[in-house]
């Protein structure tokens, strides 16, 4: 008879504690220049939404993602074709046709394609076990499934989406210990390929070598303005901050104040202090995620142990890269901080996707669990 577990205190009340966090930093630094509270009254929105999707996958059994990854991924990949058409179902920014208009709120399948192509990824993971005489055979399936991904999100112009996703995908491969060979190979073949990519496109290579300058604080290049604005506000913050809603850069000053740059806007309202706290929930979470996802593999639930790690992957890339970005250390990109930024479909597949580790750390904690390998 199995013994029903209660989910990790320690990590649950960590998760809510940066939402909550985040919920309030995200309406300080939105409400500087909107005139209604409207962002505050949707982000409250994204997160009740999360927390209830959050809650249903608590109770199921990672069984049933397993078995239902697949039409899971192909709806991905239908949505990822959706945004292209017209007005008023594909919406574009900026040159970016990213999202789906839902009207309430613009639906971004990208974010959908991180969690469903490591659900897939981890089953297919298993199934090519038994094909494991023909490497090759099975590499080159697994490079045509995240190349479908990679085509429609290169499409959209989402390259950091495309990035994350495939460098999430081969580290799951690399974790599994399989096609090693062949993944070494076309690792190396995939950061020639972005080097070249990079340096024969004038916009990619502008963003990359504009914090080479010279004379970064004297730059006028509007690439630099962003981040020449989030580290005079980090700067301003200095140990315990401005206190929350007194920080002035978001005042027009700092663009993606709520979304990308949230980061910033913590380090001027809270200092070193809240910068700190973000820096160390995220710390806490993604290692006990790694050492969930080692207890699964001990158990012999390798499906569990190769999708927690694949979110914890993609989680420490996606903070990586933000975190690294508001503070001078990368050029400035379109990636939210999970938890922390503004955002709807980023923040329910947030919810979700720690959820799904939450509920792996239960079903390892259930006396004699077994888990179910669909084919």
């Amino acid at each position: 008879m199995r013994t029903r577990q209660m989910p990790d205190k320690s990590l649950l009340f960590t998760i809510l504690a940066l939402l909550i966090f985040g919920w309030i930093m995200s309406f300080s630094a939105s409400l500087a220049y909107f005139s209604s509270y409207s962002y505050f009254f949707k982000q409250t929105f994204f997160i009740c939404a999360g927390l209830f999707a959050g809650f249903i996958v608590l109770n199921t059994p990672i069984s049933v993602l397993q078995k239902y990854s697949i039409p899971l991924f192909i709806l991905s990949l239908f949505l990822l074709a959706v945004v292209f058409f017209p007005p008023p179902i594909g919406h574009t920014v900026n040159g970016s046709t990213r999202w789906i208009n839902l009207v309430f709120f613009k639906f971004q399948p990208s974010e959908l394609m991180k969690l469903s192509m490591i659900l897939f990824m981890a089953g297919f993971l298993i199934r090519q076990e038994k094909d494991i005489r023909k490497p090759w055979k099975g590499f080159v399936k697994t490079l045509v499934i995240i190349g479908l991904a990679d085509i429609l999100l290169m499409l959209e112009t989402d390259f950091g989406a495309t990035l994350i996703i495939s460098l999430t995908a081969m580290s799951m491969l690399y974790a599994a210990g399989v096609y090693l060979k062949q993944l070494s190979i076309v690792t190396s073949l995939l950061f020639i390929f972005v080097g070249i990519f990079i340096a024969f496109n004038p916009n990619r290579m502008a963003r990359l070598t504009s914090f080479w300058v010279d004379d970064f604080w004297g730059s006028t290049d509007p690439k630099v303005h962003q981040t020449q604005q989030a580290l005079i506000g980090i700067a301003r913050g200095d140990w315990f901050g401005t206190g929350i809603g007194a920080g002035i850069q978001k005042y027009a000053l700092l663009p993606e104040r709520h979304t990308d740059m949230i980061f910033a806007v913590i380090g001027e309202e809270l200092g070193f202090v809240g910068m700190l706290f973000v820096l160390l929930s995220f710390l806490f979470i993604l290692l006990k995620g790694f050492s969930i996802a080692k207890v699964a593999l001990q158990k012999g639930r390798q499906y569990s142990s190769y999708v927690v790690f694949g979110i914890c992957t993609w989680f420490a890339m996606q903070i990586t890269v933000n975190i690294g970005m508001n503070l001078g250390l990368l050029p400035p990109k379109g990636f939210t901080l999970p938890l922390l930024s503004y955002g709807g479909t980023s923040m329910i597949f947030a919810i979700i996707s720690l959820a799904i580790i939450v509920r792996v750390d239960m079903e390892n904690r259930t006396k004699y669990s077994k888990q179910i390998n669909y084919v």
